[in-house]
């Protein structure tokens, strides 16, 4: 278990508009991984997966979009949280969480 980080209410403060930079980098990131996962998981479909709205797919390809598309974002954005707050820790020496 890592020892706990040192954390201060100014570094939150500080770490706010890194951490809404990189939320947005991430979701466009996690937008075009999520793209490229669904073309190879089905190779006949159109370009862009089915949306809950779209009556022409079975409620089964869109439950799978969906939780495919919720897998990736969640991971995508843990992955670049932890390494925004990491390089801000390298920078400030301040943890921004907790």
């Amino acid at each position: 278990m890592r020892p706990e980080r040192k954390s201060s209410k100014t570094a939150k403060i500080l770490y706010r508009p890194w951490g809404l930079l990189a939320s947005l980098l991430g979701g466009l990131v996690a937008g075009q991984v999520f793209q490229q996962v669904w073309k190879r998981l089905d190779p006949e479909a159109s370009d862009d997966p089915p949306k809950p709205l779209q009556s022409e797919y079975r409620l089964r390809k869109v439950l799978a979009a969906a939780f495919i598309q919720g897998a990736i974002f969640a991971v995508v954005r843990a992955m670049i949280d932890r390494g925004g707050a990491r390089a801000f820790e390298r920078w400030t020496g301040e943890w921004p969480g907790d």
